[in-house]
């Protein structure tokens, strides 16, 4: 970045749950956070990559040269290593409109490999961009394994089938704050927020 310090950040997603997720870990009191809502014209771009770091240096490139903002993105999904890494990049777009399909489908992939567990793990890779320059990426991790049928009403997603051995709960069973204290988003965007502090403080 230059040495202004940034008063605005764009974040690039329309996804509500992640939005409410992240005004909670980054707060305004680093930057004034922007969304895609306050640039509603701009077209999505096609997420081409083959790793979630891929896809999420894509959106925050695109995204910081067409609004001339700060831009981060982020690209995250669950990986279940009984189906090879799958849904993987392709989570949130992953078989069918609902995730009681998606959990459906799941059910039946590991079925068909003649298991209903798996070791499994959210990981949330996150870009951030200026003009259409990468300044900072990060990615974040959080180990558990699946549970079905799902559990839980809280959170989003995959959380009502990933379970965290830690809280013996599933990510849908635990409170916004418990959920933030430990996942995947939670990691990468607490470290934004400490990459941005000293800069929003400089000058």
């Amino acid at each position: 970045m230059t040495g202004t310090p940034p008063t605005r950040l764009l974040v690039a997603t329309t996804n509500t749950g992640k939005l409410d997720e992240i005004r909670g870990i980054l707060g305004e009191r680093v930057v004034t956070l922007l969304t895609l809502a306050d640039h509603p014209a701009i077209p999505e771009p096609d997420e081409t990559g083959s790793t979630f770091a891929e896809n999420a240096r894509l959106k925050a490139r695109h995204y910081a040269a067409a609004t001339g903002e700060l831009a981060v993105a982020e690209d995250s999904g669950l990986e279940i290593d009984a189906l090879n890494g799958e849904p993987g990049v392709r989570s949130s777009r992953f078989n069918g409109g609902s995730y009681a399909e998606k959990f459906a489908t799941i059910r039946q992939m590991l079925a068909e490999r003649g298991t209903e567990a798996s070791t499994a793990r959210f990981v949330c890779a996150l870009a951030l961009a200026q003009a259409d320059r990468l300044v900072w990426e990060t990615t974040g991790v959080v180990e558990g394994h699946l549970v079905l049928p799902p559990r839980g009403h809280a959170g989003f997603g995959y959380d009502p089938i990933f379970y965290y051995p830690a809280y013996g709960r599933t990510l849908a069973e635990v409170t916004v704050e418990e959920k933030a204290a430990v996942s995947h988003r939670g990691q990468a965007f607490r470290r934004l927020r400490i990459y941005l502090e000293p800069r929003a403080d400089a000058g």
